[in-house]
């Protein structure tokens, strides 16, 4: 049966059935302990982490909840995570003509469906209401790297609202705590909640909600490369195979989860910016500092026994590696649908799913690796890439040795390469330019004669298939045992 959770107690509960938490009883620091035992843990490729007593707060925190490919397939609604890129094929009715009509179309069948999320009177999340005393400081919120401006939430689920369609946002961007009563709101200029908050009047206050927890489909979708004007709880409702609650918040004109730990409510004034940063950040460096605007805090609601969610990103693997790897898994079918020659597409997890993309296609014209290039850097968040590699349908892209092998012996530099410039993402730091410099296609794929090749192509050693027949049978008498 596919997983399906209310709220974020309730797969912590699945995870420690599983085996897949741990408590830690001892008292630990928010100021970089939490993230030096659970950088570790990640590295080990170890469980989701609950520390049951954090220093100067009265709220347990959970990291780590998503780090591994079978608890983020678990908290996504599927038993593993071979099944992500299985969902979406059977909703397409039509083949589109474009990748904007695929989403487009997939978008309106799920936003048909009856698991559109409810609006409800009454919540876990409102249990307790802060308007007069609030105080950010009673969070757990975590100084993760020695060098971070300051404490930073790195789990939020940053909620707006466009002013002309009046359809909510759901994203996730860090936010840097000030004060008692303001943080920092990090979002980038391409990002949705930045672009919305453009849009609004520039001589009121601009709303915004925070929500922490939740159902934990809606803690990925807030991070999923949706269409903008696409409200990402109903993506939420879909994965989770069950209505996402919602509630209106207290102070702001918005609605939130209504099974989150935690509900932080407020405003950002248009002409008022602060410096934010550094951070340590998902690249494994630190972000600059910059200026952002100033998110004030009207109210913040909770759950009597509130869990606080948190997230350590690093240099990989980290737990957000995972989430990445969902969205690869679950768009491609999406990409295949617009461009059937796609055979794969793996985003390495040391690229950061921005510096490198590896594709592999059925090669059919000359040149046919340009057309993917192309395609590829003019396509929502793949703009982005650094990097993409194409080689042959044969080749076993998830395997970076092949991957490697192919390039450095299939590619002459002058011909097979192409750079290009345009948009970056901002967290890109070898660009001497924010926001946009230079990208690269290679292009490893078997070279015709067409292509500049007039030589002839060499040929892969490779054993004949009765060879390979006949030491299988005789594996185990040479002594060595049985095949794995």
């Amino acid at each position: 049966m596919p997983n399906s959770f209310r709220d974020l107690r309730e797969f912590i509960s699945f995870l420690e059935r599983k085996g897949e938490l741990v408590r830690i009883k001892t008292e630990v620091d928010p100021i970089l302990e939490i993230t030096e035992i659970t950088d570790r843990v990640s590295k080990a490729f170890g469980p989701a982490l609950l520390f049951e007593t954090v220093k100067g707060s009265t709220f347990p925190a959970v990291t780590n909840l998503f780090g591994s490919y079978k608890r983020t397939a678990w908290g996504l609604g599927f038993d593993s995570f071979d099944e992500i890129e299985r969902v979406f094929p059977k909703f397409l009715p039509t083949i589109p003509t474009s990748l904007k009509e695929a989403i487009r179309l997939l978008f309106k069948i799920v936003q048909l469906g009856n698991l559109k999320p409810r609006i409800v009177k009454k919540a876990p999340c409102q249990e307790i209401i802060l308007k007069e005393e609030v105080n950010l400081n009673i969070l757990p919120v975590l100084k993760c790297w020695p060098q971070d401006g300051g404490r930073f939430i790195t789990l939020p689920l940053v909620i707006t609202k466009d002013p002309e369609t009046r359809v909510q946002n759901v994203g996730m961007y860090r936010m840097q705590v000030y004060d008692p009563k303001t943080t920092g709101m990090h979002w980038h200029v391409h990002h949705d909640g930045a672009q919305i908050f453009t849009k609004s009047e520039k001589d009121k206050p601009f709303e915004i909600a925070v929500a922490l927890g939740g159902e934990p489909s809606i803690i990925y979708s807030a991070t999923a490369p949706v269409p903008y004007g696409f409200d990402e709880t109903y993506l939420a409702s879909f994965l989770n195979h069950r209505a996402v609650d919602l509630i209106k918040a207290v102070t702001v004109d918005l609605n939130v989860p209504a099974n989150a730990e935690f509900v932080i409510e407020g405003y950002a004034i248009h002409d008022e910016k602060k410096i934010e940063g550094p951070f340590g950040d998902h690249t494994g460096y630190y972000s600059l500092t910059d200026y952002y605007p100033v998110f004030h805090v009207t109210a913040i609601t909770h759950r009597k026994d509130a869990i606080y969610p948190a997230t350590i990103v690093g240099k990989p693997p980290m737990e957000d590696c995972y989430l990445g790897k969902a969205t690869e898994r679950l768009f491609l079918p999406i990409i295949k649908q617009i461009f059937p020659e796609i055979v794969d597409i793996d985003l390495p997890i040391e690229g950061v799913f921005h510096n490198c993309v590896i594709v592999s296609i059925k090669k059919s014209f000359p040149k046919h690796s340009q057309k993917i290039l192309n395609a590829f850097w003019s396509i929502g968040q793949m703009m982005f890439s650094k990097f993409i590699i194409v080689v042959d349908d044969d080749v076993d892209i998830h395997n970076y040795s092949e991957v490697a092998w192919k390039v450095f012996n299939n590619v002459d530099p002058m011909r097979d390469t192409l750079i290009v410039e345009g948009p970056l993402d901002v967290l890109d730091h070898s660009s001497p330019n924010p926001y946009f410099g230079h990208k690269m296609g290679i292009d490893a794929t078997r070279k015709w004669p067409e292509e500049g090749h007039p030589r002839q192509w060499p040929e892969e050693i490779r054993m004949t298939e009765e060879i390979i027949h006949l030491v299988n049978e005789k594996w185990e008498r040479y002594g060595f045992g049985k095949q794995k």
